[in-house]
């Protein structure tokens, strides 16, 4: 059968020959990742070098390494081989090799140059793994720095418009899949357990079209519960996820030797490069399962949403692969364009700690140097060196260091890897690891206590089958057994001690290490504070609530408290290797004092405390202004001649924005607080100390000379009124200032009074003779041409024994009453 991709071959290789990066796009069946390879196998730019293609997922890498070989009429680890985690079929004649994305950057970090490889191909780009950019980017600068002769093709099944220009590559486009495949949709988006809703489309799809079924489920448990829902159908029911045998995956992925037909339940590995023979319908749940990386927690969680528009697109068309398809989509058309587009870039929103030790190994310490399609965040590689700091595989200036390149020997996480070079008990050490890189073996409900789950596994490789999913623990023991392969040591199948179990999770996270909190009244046990200040509580009853430390293995990331998934019990005093002692001064927000003493530390947890009875200055300062921006101002009293003095400042700044006055607002003032409140603390413990500080001084201090006096000169305290009377001005920042007076102490002006050199007049508030506001005006010569006279009517029933003349321009300024015989 001839292949889409068949029909552009000699495009791509012109474009190889010409360029030393291209990007091909051919959507699901065109047939790029078995079609194309084997074609480029002879181009004279390879001069009988080797080619290496990326291949996201271990299925993946497996299934296509034997799809290329049976094209070529051989068996796998000939002229094609494939290299995967803890597993590889190559040979001395293989020249094409499946690699997984791991495996591709250790043999970068190892030979730069990439010896005798001609072409590196990275296929279904579009995922924009991390590994796959990282790779991209190390082979981009190894094209510029040590190989012009190296070739790089970027394969994609959808693709991002701008991602050739990005690149400067030239695209070849393929025209599309080998069938077309019809889309159904739900009248309405359904209500239900998806396992159900695809469980019975499943059925109604055997009924209705011919050829096997591939239906995608967001992870094993659902997978699982759909297959208990389907005991009964005329066919065979098989799953296929990552973590299955490798026998099963083949099962799955070959016709069933019986003639039977197939039902597959897939996780999302099978949205691209498989090709799952017979199959011609696709009942697509529309969930996907994907890890997040919360940076606040520096925990990564599994979260469940909706499938993206581009992973729908994937999904349909493995109905299309080899005969026309049905693709069942369970949500309703009109859903359809509200999905998200695409998933995000996975450098973008994952843990960077993994690729932030590759770059420091690489001789990167700014990842922004490389040649990025997306250049990895600061703030997540500043996390991530943080948690290398603390396994001690960076070094202060993010250089690896001797432990740091120990860990990159170790195909896993950092934090895994730390944990498998402990000294001491390395059996126990490969089944921690395992059991942290797997499933939970124990079914809920089971406790937190990852020791029993320790004991689950040595039982089970005692050929005791009595306790824990089955399938978990040979897929445990299997991992286990290539982490024992690979440290050099045989399972130990004794009781483990618990902490044993939590030294070895500590290693790995020791910023979970966690202390209980003291029980008060109404709370439970069961509560603790962790290293890196998050608190995190087990469930209810649990029966590590009573430990006085844990090491804490899997928990949510929520904001307030965590809830603990997997812990172990902690020696205390395992914390005191990493404790140091540090100068602790803070403010205690029940008592309102600031709380000084020396802490021996491990991260946020206490382990002992001792007075500090002298407290220097700048900690003084620090906690200090520290509490004030947490409660706010409130805890400072200004004065009125201070708060006064503020008023002043900014009603200037508001009316002469280019002259260069202090900002004396809330906002500036608790910004700066070190500088202009910091010299005046000297003492001071409490929150009644606050109180009594005198802020005036304080504040002038932040006006040099010569702007005190021109501040009397723009903004007076006082202005003097007809009488001689000198009132005070009330300044309000961004407003006329308030001169409230006696209107009878006005008689004869005409002219409102101002400030700020003539330019803003006061906005005057006429008393009576009472003292009560009579009338608010701007404009004094309007007001005693008109409105006067209405307020002198009121005025003089009221205060008969005060003058209010007919004529207010021509009578004399009065403090108080008429005199006898006026």
């Amino acid at each position: 059968m001839k292949l889409p991709i068949e029909e552009v071959t000699g495009e791509v290789r012109a474009a190889l020959a010409a360029h030393p990066l291209v990007v091909v796009q051919a959507p699901p069946g065109a047939g790029k990742s078995t079609g194309l390879p084997l074609a480029l196998l002879d181009e004279p730019w390879l001069a009988g070098q080797g080619v290496v293609m990326l291949q996201p997922r271990r299925v993946a890498a497996r299934a296509v390494a034997s799809r290329l070989a049976e094209g070529l009429g051989e068996e796998v680890g000939g002229t094609v081989g494939y290299r995967v985690r803890f597993d590889s079929r190559v040979s001395a004649a293989t020249r094409l090799e499946v690699v997984t994305e791991g495996i591709l950057t250790r043999r970068l970090q190892r030979d730069p140059e990439l010896s005798g490889v001609g072409l590196v191909i990275l296929d279904e780009f579009h995922e924009r793994s991390l590994n796959a950019d990282l790779a991209l980017a190390l082979l981009r600068e190894v094209q510029g720095a040590l190989r012009d002769d190296l070739r790089v093709l970027v394969m994609s099944a959808t693709l991002d418009p701008a991602l050739p220009g990005r690149l400067g590559a030239p695209l070849v486009e393929s025209a599309g899949r080998a069938y077309p495949v019809e889309v159904r949709y739900l009248p309405t988006d359904p209500v239900g357990r998806v396992e159900e809703l695809v469980a019975r489309q499943v059925r109604a799809a055997l009924d209705a079209e011919p050829g096997d079924v591939l239906a995608f489920l967001p992870g094993v448990r659902e997978i699982r519960a759909a297959a208990a829902l389907l005991p009964d159908v005329d066919a065979v029911v098989l799953p296929l996820y990552g973590d299955l045998p490798v026998r099963e995956q083949a099962r799955a992925l070959r016709p069933d030797p019986d003639g039977r037909r197939k039902v597959v339940l897939a996780t999302s590995i099978a949205e691209t490069s498989l090709t799952i023979d017979g199959v011609r319908v696709v009942v697509d749940g529309g969930l996907s399962r994907t890890q997040a990386f919360d940076p606040a927690t520096g925990l990564t969680r599994m979260v469940t949403g909706r499938v993206t528009r581009d992973a729908a697109t994937q999904r349909a068309g493995r109905a299309g692969r080899t005969a026309p398809g049905v693709a069942y989509r369970l949500w309703s058309e009109r859903t359809q364009p509200l999905l998200p587009a695409a998933r995000p870039p996975e450098v973008l929103d994952s843990d960077l700690a993994p690729l932030t030790l590759e770059l420091a190994q690489w001789g990167v310490t700014d990842p922004a140097t490389l040649h990025w399609l997306d250049v990895p965040p600061e703030r997540r590689v500043q996390t991530a060196r943080g948690v290398l700091r603390d396994l001690g595989a960076l070094d202060d200036v993010g250089r690896v260091t001797p432990e740091g390149a120990r860990l990159l020997d170790f195909p896993t996480h950092p934090r895994v890897a730390h944990l498998l070079t402990a000294p001491g008990d390395p059996a126990l050490a490969a089944d921690v690891a395992a059991l942290l890189e797997e499933r939970d073996p124990l079914p809920n409900g089971s406790g937190a206590d990852l020791t029993d789950r320790v004991r689950a596994l040595r039982s089970w490789r005692r050929k005791d089958r009595s306790g824990g999913d089955v399938a978990v623990l040979e897929r445990t023991e299997r991992l286990s057994r290539q982490w024992r392969t690979l440290l050099k040591v045989r399972a130990d199948d004794r009781d483990p001690d618990p902490f044993a179990v939590g030294a070895l999770v500590a290693r790995a996270y020791p910023e979970r290490a966690a202390l209980a909190r003291e029980e008060t009244s109404g709370q439970r046990r069961g509560r603790f504070l962790l290293a890196g200040g998050q608190g995190a509580a087990l469930p209810e009853g649990d029966a590590l609530a009573g430990a006085r430390a844990l090491a804490v293995a899997h928990l949510d990331a929520a904001q307030a408290e965590g809830r603990i998934f997997l812990a172990a019990p902690l020696d205390a005093a395992a914390l005191d290797a990493g404790a140091a002692w540090v100068d602790a001064v803070r403010w205690d927000t029940r008592t309102g004092t600031l709380v000084a003493q020396r802490e021996r530390r491990f991260g946020a947890l206490v382990l002992e405390t001792r007075p500090l009875r002298d407290l220097p200055a700048a900690a003084r300062v620090d906690a200090l202004a520290a509490a004030i921006r947490d409660e706010g101002l409130h805890l400072l009293i200004f004065s009125p001649d201070a708060q006064a003095l503020r008023d002043r400042v900014e009603s200037v700044r508001f009316w002469r924005p280019e002259e260069d006055w202090p900002d004396l607002s809330d906002a500036a003032l608790l910004g700066t607080l070190e500088d202009w409140l910091g010299p005046h603390l000297d003492g001071v413990r409490s929150q009644g100390d606050l109180a009594r500080v005198n802020l005036l001084p304080a504040l002038q201090a932040q006006l040099p000379w010569p702007l005190p006096g021109r501040l009397d000169d723009l903004a007076p305290t006082h202005l003097t009124v007809p009488t001689g009377s000198r009132i005070r001005l009330t300044y309000r920042p961004g407003e006329a200032p308030i001169l409230a007076v006696k209107l009878q102490e006005l008689f004869g002006l005409a002219d409102t009074p101002a400030v700020n050199e003539g330019r803003t007049p006061v906005l005057l508030h006429l008393l009576s003779p009472a003292g009560r506001p009579v009338q608010v005006t701007q404009d004094l010569r309007s007001f005693w041409n008109s409105s006067y006279f209405e307020v002198r009517k009121d005025l003089r029933g009221r205060y008969p024994k005060h003058p209010w003349p007919d004529d207010p321009w021509t009578h004399a300024p009065m403090k108080g009453t008429k005199k006898r015989g006026v």
